[in-house]
């Protein structure tokens, strides 16, 4: 069982940065790749950002790509999303999912999610 707690969700302007956090609890975190999802309102759950079990292998979304990176820190078992260049249409919820055993795109790879963050945007 893994439990996941996303913060550093906040309002923000246009061109700004935040970096959001995932803390993550269960011994099988070291093991599992891990991705961060977003979802605005009355939108589907879309795909962000990937990092293998071992931070080597990360994928990204088209439209986040070049702005956001994602890293983890498997000694304190939390992946971190840095957003930089922010834009009004990255205002979402933003959600933590592990349990995938390889870098995954689709919601469905995943057996576990956090209860989100809030990212707003401001133009």
């Amino acid at each position: 069982q893994v439990q996941l707690v996303e913060s550093g969700g906040n309002l923000v302007q246009t061109g700004g940065s935040l970096r959001l956090s995932c803390a993550a609890s269960g011994r099988t975190f070291s093991s599992s790749a891990m991705g961060w999802f977003r979802q605005a309102p009355e939108k589907e759950r879309e795909f962000v950002a990937a990092i293998s079990w071992s931070g080597v292998s990360t994928y990204y979304a088209d439209s986040v790509k070049g702005r956001f990176t994602i890293s983890r820190d498997n000694a304190k078992n939390t992946v971190y999303l840095q957003m930089n260049s922010l834009k009004p249409e990255d205002t979402a919820a933003y959600y933590c999912a592990a349990g995938s055993k390889w870098v995954a795109i689709r919601v469905y790879e995943y057996n576990y999610w956090g209860q989100g963050t809030q990212v707003t945007v401001s133009s």
